[in-house]
């Protein structure tokens, strides 16, 4: 069988100098690390959260765990894995309070950390969460009796090849016989172990011997804290008021877009072009949302500052909505136009990556992607008027028979009605 190990491990980690740059500041990090049949072949990959250019995990589990799900959210759990499952940690609190359902359930192997005790509350979320369709694996386990009935509702047993011994390996092994289980050893490290690893009946690999963790950083798209804040209280209420939740997402362009994904994932079946934020909510359902927002908010309320290209977002979104009553455009449209505009610089991948997975209408798609339309012209009279180019905006305004002062003046009230919903002074 041929050798499966990469001949050179720590060339998939970056140049710690990157982590210098002031411009990966905000990015998202998580690492890879696959997990392969006896054949070599990938079977998924286990991700994991990174706090920057490192191999280690430093924080609080919780977090780690909720901003891997958002991760997940706002890029796709295909897209981080390209296909295979992905094995994902979870800490109590987001497996009791359903939190992981924000995953798609055929691509999403929820891994239990061993430091859980099978409580009822526990066994019973689990028991949920598989009715579901998720599968579940248990991480670290050595066989005890009372940690019985994780092993019974587990998918995956994964078995740490360093701390135990072939003498625990097979008790553990006998104990489980005859349990509908795959067996996964990970910290594999040599050839020896590998081969020992299969002569003892495990079926699934992971460790240094294959690969490291492959160290990725995505953008983060900036969030507008203070509309989360209106959310969270918004959210308090038992009453959920979509006309008024529809306008503070409009708000922020980090929830927008992440909800906009989320309704074009596998879990739901619209499939429909979507024109609106209060439509993309409609779909996700009232639970669905509260989840995205809660981790959304989590994830972002521990930035300190407010990116200017959170307030040029928000800017141009509303300058489309206002020239479109003028222009005879759809407004709610031309606000998602304004406000997705700037999604290759927050999330520095191309525009056409990041609007892949959103049903938006094929004119607005391509209005994204750069292409020259009346749906653009709006946008390219603010790109242009954001650099001086004073030629452009006049042929803009050529275009729909209006002269400067309409445009200026929406611009104008754009500018004032961002400063007022970042809170600053207008």
């Amino acid at each position: 069988m041929a050798d499966l190990r990469d001949p050179n491990p720590t060339a998939v980690l970056p140049d710690p100098k990157l982590g210098e740059d002031p411009a990966w500041k905000t990015a998202r990090y998580y690492a890879r690390q696959p997990i392969l049949t006896a054949y070599g072949e990938i079977f998924g990959y286990e991700l994991l959260f990174r706090s920057g250019w490192e191999e280690a995990f430093r924080g609080d589990g919780d977090s780690a765990t909720r901003t891997m799900l958002d991760n997940t959210v706002v890029f796709g759990v295909e897209k981080l894995t390209g296909g295979p499952p992905a094995f994902i940690n979870c800490t109590m609190q987001p497996l009791t309070t359903r939190l992981v359902e924000v995953l798609p359930p055929k691509l999403t192997v929820l891994e239990i950390l061993e430091t859980l005790e099978p409580t009822p509350e526990l066994i019973r979320a689990l028991q949920s969460l598989k009715a579901r369709g998720f599968q579940l694996a248990v991480d670290d386990f050595v066989w005890k009796p009372h940690l019985a009935p994780l092993a019974e509702i587990a998918d995956f047993i994964k078995v740490d090849f360093i701390q135990s011994d072939w003498r625990e390996r097979h008790l553990l092994l006998e104990k489980l016989k005859g349990l509908p289980v795959k067996f996964l050893a990970e910290k594999i490290e040599t050839k020896e172990e590998f081969d020992r690893a299969r002569s003892e009946g495990f079926t699934l690999f992971q460790g240094y011997y294959f690969c490291r963790p492959t160290l990725v950083a995505n953008g983060e798209i900036p969030a507008n804290k203070l509309a989360e804040l209106r959310l969270l209280e918004n959210l308090q209420h038992e009453e959920f008021d979509l006309l008024r939740i529809s306008e503070i997402v409009e708000q922020d362009p980090a929830i927008a877009y992440r909800l906009l994904r989320l309704v074009n994932t596998p879990m739901f079946t619209y499939r429909r072009e979507v024109r609106t934020v209060e439509t993309a909510l409609m779909v996700a359902g009232e639970k669905t949302f509260r989840r995205v927002a809660i981790l959304a908010i989590a994830s972002a309320l521990s930035g300190d500052s407010i990116p200017a290209l959170l307030r040029m977002a928000l800017v141009r979104a509303r300058f489309c909505e206002l020239g479109a009553s003028i222009c005879g455009l759809d407004g709610a449209e031309q606000y998602l136009l304004g406000l997705f505009s700037l999604l290759p610089a927050m999330l520095r991948v191309p525009m056409e990556q990041a609007i892949s997975t959103i049903e938006l209408r094929q004119s607005i798609r391509e209005a994204l992607l750069g292409q020259k339309s009346p749906e653009r012209a709006l946008l390219c009279w603010m790109e242009a008027s954001e650099k001086g180019d004073w030629q452009s905006c006049d042929a803009v305004q050529e275009f729909f028979h209006l002269d400067e002062h309409g445009f200026s003046q929406a611009a104008a009230e754009a500018a004032q009605w961002a400063d007022k919903v970042l809170g600053l002074p207008v």
